[in-house]
């Protein structure tokens, strides 16, 4: 007999498929996913089932909401190009085109109100820290990893306490951190999407959060008041540290060739125990072979589920049944050694001669 959650996952699917627009797709998002839905009701039901039950339930359930969540992009996506395509029909490609002088070959006629003339006709193409972002989204789908997502602005608990992060951490001060009038702050780093995530699905999990960070950074050549990361959370039963070497190795070889080497040094994060940080030598780099420290790493302190389950009102997160690791990647850094961009102003000046580059 099917579980009830493969029920409702078949029925979800099957709404999602019948949307005819977008407007009836989010109608079924929030009927399914959203805070009173019904697999987020799910979430919430987890507390009152049996210890051997849990985990049982807590895997279909999130297999469940990832199928959900997939399948909803998809039907978007399809939705919107059905949309672009009826926009599109209206235009008469049948109209007899604009002849060009030579002179102006590869330039486009336009006529605005004062003006009438000619205007270079270019291709545009994906910014490099969308590019080293989107490659780097590829591998990690291809090592099991979903998304995750979260607000920019965020609340300290989200941002330290959670984290286990002590209230006389330097981060903490409002010379290392945006905060607004009313206490919330801009994030420091994506890794509230994983507190996030968890808050909201049982384990196993295991995703990564792209997105931006904000600190109170002197401006120069290797540092911004924002930057982008992209995070890594796993959590499963007998995650090791040998997991967490295994999956960065894989990653930083398909980013940077198979020959690169990698080296895991001790280090100290206040949510990661043991900590560690990243540093690769390879071929690839236009610098020349050298140690550069990329990534911090560490297995995920029991701290930090602790404070999960107390947010949750159970133990989803038992430190003695489940464990795991987090990382965390700096897009603009990778971006900057890859690319041999010397100075990371560039990537927020929109400078076309910089920009032509990656085109």
């Amino acid at each position: 007999m099917n579980h009830p959650l493969e029920q409702l996952r078949d029925d979800a699917l099957r709404e999602i498929e019948a949307a005819s627009d977008e407007q009836a797709l989010e109608a079924t998002r929030i009927k399914y996913l959203g805070k009173s839905g019904s697999i987020s009701a799910w979430g919430e039901q987890m507390k009152t089932l049996g210890k051997e039950e849990r985990p049982v339930v807590g895997r279909l359930l999130n297999e469940t909401r990832n199928a959900v969540t997939v399948a909803i992009e998809k039907r978007a996506e399809i939705l919107r190009s059905q949309k672009e395509s009826v926009a599109l029909a209206g235009i008469d490609i049948s109209l007899p085109g604009v002849t060009v002088p030579s002179a102006y070959s590869g330039y486009c006629s336009i006529a605005l109100t004062g003006y009438s003339g000619y205007l270079p006709l270019e291709r545009g193409s994906r910014h490099p820290l969308t590019q080293m972002l989107q490659r780097s989204i590829q591998i990690f789908h291809r090592m099991g990893f979903s998304l995750a997502d979260g607000p920019d602005i965020e609340d300290e608990w989200h941002c330290f306490d959670a984290l286990n992060t002590p209230a006389d951490h330097p981060a903490r001060n409002e010379q290392d951190t945006f905060y607004l009038p009313d206490g919330r702050l801009l994030r420091t780093h994506t890794s509230t999407v994983q507190i996030r995530t968890m808050e909201s699905a049982p384990p196993p999990i295991r995703v990564i959060a792209p997105g931006a960070a904000y600190r109170r950074d002197e401006i120069d050549a290797t540092h911004s008041a924002q930057f982008h990361q992209i995070e890594g959370l796993y959590v499963d039963e007998n995650v090791s540290v040998a997991d967490l070497k295994g999956a960065l190795e894989f990653f930083l070889r398909e980013l940077f060739g198979s020959e690169t080497e990698i080296q895991f040094r001790p280090h100290y994060f206040p949510f990661t125990e043991p900590s560690l940080e990243v540093y690769v030598r390879s071929k690839a780099l236009k610098g020349g072979e050298r140690w550069i420290e990329l990534a911090g790493c560490g297995m995920v302190h029991p701290a930090v589920f602790e404070a999960v389950n107390t947010a949750r009102g159970d133990k989803a997160y038992d430190p003695e049944k489940w464990s795991g690791y987090a990382f965390g990647l700096g897009m603009d850094r990778l971006a900057m050694i890859l690319f041999d961009i010397p100075d990371i102003r560039l990537f927020a000046q929109n400078d076309l001669r910089f920009l032509k580059q990656f085109a």
